[in-house]
């Protein structure tokens, strides 16, 4: 793993981010967790390993993400596939789930949907922590979708969440008790400064929110509006120096805001919000 350190280190990785990639990458050629590292750490290498490793470290020596690599990332405790098809879950987007998981009722029939669901992380995790719920959840890419289902089905959860194809709301019916989202936001004039591991691998539509990044979020809250039953729970992540205007779009659609969360970096990250 020596070497593939220097590699990475060599195409402008910090020492931390080259030692950690370098080891999940070796992990994962071997099929074998952190514990076996320390306990099988002198037994004699597979012949077809330094190859295969090889081609990994190549890989993300080109900024590919690990978790593509490895077609694996973890949400809430949980593992979800992951493929060029769907952005890679984030840890600051479990605040959402938290969230969403204090201020809804844990033993009661919450009608909730998820909007631009990706690889169905934040849609699946409601489920499987709150059985009595029942979750909707969208998104413009059928790819996606069938990442999303993969997921349901690994997870356990297929039975109580509802896939359906469209532009944000437009092909959900009814109203919800909730409504969640974390939307494309990135502004496209910023797309020549976003980090390549993110801009030249994971979706353009699932980041990018129009020029400014605001557009599809603010019609989204807009939509959100006439959905939401009484008092409904709309939550939605949002970019960094973004607070301001998304508050005020907010409050222009209808909604009451609540609170706006930091995320572990103390960026504002979150907005929480009911329908007045």
């Amino acid at each position: 793993m020596g070497l593939a350190r220097q590699r990475l280190l060599g195409v402008g990785f910090d020492q931390a981010h080259a030692r950690i990639d370098a080891e999940v990458l070796a992990l994962h050629v071997l099929g074998w967790d952190r514990t076996a590292l320390i306990t099988r750490a002198d037994d004699p290498l597979p012949d077809t390993f330094h190859d295969a490793y090889d081609r990994l470290v190549t890989r993300r020596s080109l900024h590919e993400p690990v978790a593509y690599i490895v077609g694996q990332r973890e949400f809430y405790g949980r593992p979800f596939t992951v493929t060029p098809a769907v952005l890679i879950p984030r840890p600051e987007t479990e605040l959402m789930v938290d969230t969403v998981l204090r201020l809804l009722p844990a033993d009661a029939f919450v009608r909730l949907v998820d909007v631009g669901t990706g690889s169905g992380a934040i849609a699946l995790t409601l489920a499987a922590e709150r059985p009595q719920w029942h979750v909707e959840a969208t998104d413009i890419s059928s790819e996606a979708l069938r990442v999303a289902l993969r997921n349901a089905e690994a997870l356990g959860v297929r039975g109580r969440v509802t896939f359906l194809e469209g532009d944000l709301l437009a092909p959900t019916m009814g109203m919800f008790d909730a409504i969640v989202s974390n939307p494309p936001y990135v502004p496209l004039r910023d797309a020549a400064g976003v980090h390549p591991t993110v801009r030249d691998h994971e979706p353009h539509v699932a980041l990018f929110g129009g020029e400014d990044g605001r557009a599809l979020p603010q019609r989204l809250m807009v939509e959100a509006v006439p959905r939401l039953t009484p008092g409904g729970l709309f939550v939605m992540e949002f970019g960094d120096g973004q607070e301001a205007d998304t508050v005020a779009n907010a409050t222009a659609a209808g909604l009451q805001v609540i609170e706006v969360l930091d995320d572990l970096q103390g960026i504002a990250r979150t907005l929480v919000a009911r329908r007045q």
